[in-house]
Order: structure tokens, then sequence, then C-alpha cells
């Protein structure tokens, strides 16, 4: 069993079933074929499998090497993945597996998403029912859909049939850092009529482009912008010298990732692109002095088009000011935990089409404070004509004073390694608070091997850390 582009890596069972995964088309919403090869490696390995409507798949392994009568644990993690690429990549997500490829250091794909979060904890979990070798007590492996979006698998997903209430989650992206909590999360949707009729003038496209972009879980503390509220005051200040009918506006794919591109086209009546590159300059300066953005650009580009389908001044006015109304990034610290984010949101997307969408994140560790959110979000709709809608929220996941896995883990890795591990709680979503609804008396701990730049075409799996987590987690199974 050996990987093609990843031949040569360790642990190579691993490496094989991860550059299979990779090979199929896996994003959040398009799950059925990922789902199904769950089920054939089931069948190949004679295993007993559930695969329930949502195709949210558990796989049941048998004990080995003298554990068959231990307590069953449940390894835990999401099939679905963020699919974010390049404008130049030719890959089409939908249909198409993933450029994987290394340079001996990390795994990445060419121009798009890896998928290593959470394609890492589908590969470990088919390598260990795969490899009868392997010392682990039994096994009940969790794999869920539609988690980046929503977690829509961990919420409708029958655990009933498990007996384990040890839970380790693989679906972090610091090795050495247990993650024992978590925020709960929901998105909100506002939705604002908007009417069109023929404009005629000249047209112009403005651009917002190369920002970080990023997680908007675990990066949204980081001194970044959103490209989506940076073009609401590149709009804004063009507004002040010249009325303006927008004809499309495009920004962001995702609720949970930081924009780092926004695009508007625009019907400027008067406006000439000379004044409104100099408005471009001024903004672009002032985004890389402020944030940490070097390679921010705005600017506007004239559009070989006289008019268009557009909306009006006024509904046009309504779209910027919503924009620019609503809020965005870190709301709230963590008075407990210092450096802990404890309430956010995220303007994840902007998109104006026969209504102007803006869809959000919305997390907090406190859930009267993501109320307390998502409240105001419906207040400023209203303000506006908009309605406001919520789906996939999910309950923080609550830290558990006496953990036999958390204590078991730190004594294991700190026997390994000659340091303790990191024992921290996160403001980025898990799943483990929805499966602790289910199951009561769950132990968590969610873990992974080192991972950068996740929910972009920067992002990077280490190969080393891999391999390590990997060992790691064979000695947890052998303690428990």
């Amino acid at each position: 069993m050996e990987a093609i582009k990843l031949a040569g890596l360790k642990p190579a069972n691993v490496m094989y079933y991860f550059e299979q995964i990779c090979s199929i088309p896996h994003g959040s919403g398009n799950t059925k074929p990922i789902s199904d090869y769950l089920v054939s490696f089931a069948k190949e390995q004679g295993i007993r499998y559930i695969q329930d409507d949502l195709n949210n798949v558990i796989l049941f392994g048998e004990g080995t090497c003298g554990m068959e009568d231990h307590a069953p644990v449940i390894i835990q993690g999401h099939m679905d993945m963020v699919c974010e690429k390049d404008e130049s990549c030719p890959i089409d997500m939908e249909t198409q597996g993933l450029d994987v490829t290394h340079d001996g250091t990390d795994i990445f794909a060419r121009g798009t998403t890896l998928g290593g979060d959470d394609g890492i904890a589908v590969a470990f979990a088919l390598a260990l029912l795969a490899d009868k070798s392997i010392p682990h007590p039994p096994l009940e492996i969790v794999v869920t859909v539609d988690e980046e979006t929503g977690m829509y698998g961990a919420a409708g997903i029958d655990l009933s049939m498990l007996k384990g209430r040890t839970l380790i989650n693989i679906d972090s992206e610091d090795e050495g850092i247990f993650t024992v909590s978590c925020a709960g999360g929901c998105r909100s949707r506002i939705s604002l009529p908007v009417g069109r009729r023929p404009v005629y003038g000249p047209c112009v496209k403005l651009t917002v482009e190369g920002l970080q972009g990023g997680h908007s879980g675990i990066e949204i503390h980081k001194n970044i912008t959103n490209a989506n509220k940076v073009m609401g005051e590149f709009l804004s200040r063009i507004r002040k010298l010249m009325p303006l009918c927008i004809t499309k506006m495009s920004g962001g794919a995702k609720d949970n990732v930081i924009p780092h591109a926004c695009t508007v086209t625009l019907v400027a009546l008067g406006m000439y692109i000379e004044r409104i590159n100099e408005i471009a300059e001024t903004l672009q300066k002032e985004i890389r002095e402020t944030y940490d953005e070097p390679t921010a650009i705005v600017r506007g580009d004239d559009v070989e088009a006289l008019g268009g389908n557009a909306l009006s001044t006024e509904d046009t006015d309504k779209v910027i000011n919503l924009l620019c109304a609503v809020p965005n990034g870190v709301q709230a610290w963590s008075e407990d935990i210092a450096g802990l984010v404890q309430t956010s949101l995220n303007l994840g997307v902007a998109q104006l089409g026969e209504t102007f969408d803006l869809t959000f994140a919305v997390r907090s560790s406190v859930n009267q404070e993501k109320r307390e959110v998502l409240d105001r979000l419906q207040v400023i709709a209203a303000e506006y004509g908009a309605t406001c809608s919520e789906k996939g929220d999910y309950p923080a996941w609550e830290y558990k004073k006496d953990s036999v896995l958390r204590d078991t883990m730190v004594r294991v890795y700190t026997q390994m390694y000659g340091k303790e591990p990191q024992v921290v709680a996160i403001h980025a979503g898990l799943e483990c608070g929805l499966l602790s609804e289910k199951l009561p008396g769950l132990d968590c701990v969610s873990i992974g091997p080192d991972m950068q730049d996740i929910h972009t075409s920067r992002e990077r799996l280490n190969i080393s850390s891999t391999e390590r987590t990997w060992i790691f987690l064979l000695e947890i199974l052998k303690n428990l």
C-alpha cells in the first residue's frame, strides 16, 4: 500500500488514505462521493458500518492485540472540506480531485485548499481500521458531514448505538495543543430587497484583493481585515463625490472564511476613473499601514460598457449603508483566559443578485453574548427593511473539570516528549459540543498535527508533525 504523489512519506498507510481522500471531491454539501468511499472501505475490510440519510458514516472496528474487551473509544472527524482556490486554478472542486504534492516539509495542493481540515482525521481512522496489528480497544469511528457550513452532520446524526464515552476528536491544527473547550456558533443571513432598472453612464469595476483572509474562528483576532468591509468603505468614499448605481457585487464564498477579495461593478454618474483611483490609493495605503496586509490592493478599472441593469441610487445607498453598518470581527474578549476571543462575527459573504445578501458566522463561548450579536443583526436588518434568518446554531463545548482522557493524554505526551502539552480553550467551533449533548458523560479532547493557513489556497499540512501525531495517537489508544 503506497501513495503515489506522497510516496515515501511516513506514516505510509496514513499518507495512502489521505491521498485517496484528496482524489475525491468532498466540499461541504458535496459529500456523497466521499461518504460512499467510506462505505466501500468498510465492505472491503469486512467491518460493520452505518451510513445515514445525511451521508454521515459510522465505522465499527474490533479491539486488537488483547484489548478486545476494553471499553470502546470514539475517533471523530468530519469528511467535508472548505473549497477555496486561486482565480487562475483550473480545477473544478465540485467534480475533480486535488493536485496534491509536497516539498519534503509540508503537503499542499496546487492552487486550492488541501482539506487537511479534516481529511487527516479520516485518513488516521482508516489507517487504524485497516491495520489489525495496531493495538487498540474497540473503535467507533464517527465521520460527519458539513461541519464547515454549520455542523449539520453532527446535529443530525443518531449516536444512540454507540457504547463509547471517550472521544478523541482529530480536528485541531497545532501539535502539542490539546483543545478541551470551544465556542458555540450560528450562521446568520441578512437579505435586502432591491430593484433594478436600466441606467446609462460610464461603468467602473472596483476591486479589493490581496488580503490574507483565513479561518474566521482561529484567525479572527489577527491584525487583518475583511474585504467586504473594505469595499463598503471604498464605496462610501466614492459616493460622497458622485451618485452611484451598483450592477454587481461579489465578496467571499464561505461564511466561516475571512474574505480576501471583493469586486463591485457600478455605473458612476459623471465620476472619472482618476478620481476613483485617488480614493483607492489613499484607502490602500491606510489598509497596509493599519493592518498586517502588505499585499492589499484597492483599485478601480474602466469597463467597456455604457450603463447596465443597475440598482437605483436609493437602493445603492441602502446597500452601502447596510454594508458599512453591520459589525464584524472581535466583539468581546474572555475575562478568564488571556488572549482568548469570547465573541466574534465574520461577514464572510456579500452577494448581489435578486436581493443583496450578507452572510455571517457568529461565534461565542457565552450563549447569551451569541444571542445578543444575533439580535443586533436582526435590529440592523429591520432598520433597512431587510430580513434576517439564522441557521446551524450549535452549542459551546464546556470545559470538563474531571477528565480521565485529558489526564491520560497529558501524562503520555509528557512521557514521550519530556514536556507538558498545552491544554486550551479555542474560539473556533468543534463538533464536541453537539456530540456531548447526544452522549451524556462524554469525555472529549481534540488534537491534530500542525497545519497552516487552513481554509485558504495556502493551506499546508506538516509531514513530520503528522507522523508524530499518529505515533502519539497509537500510544494513547494503548493506554485507554
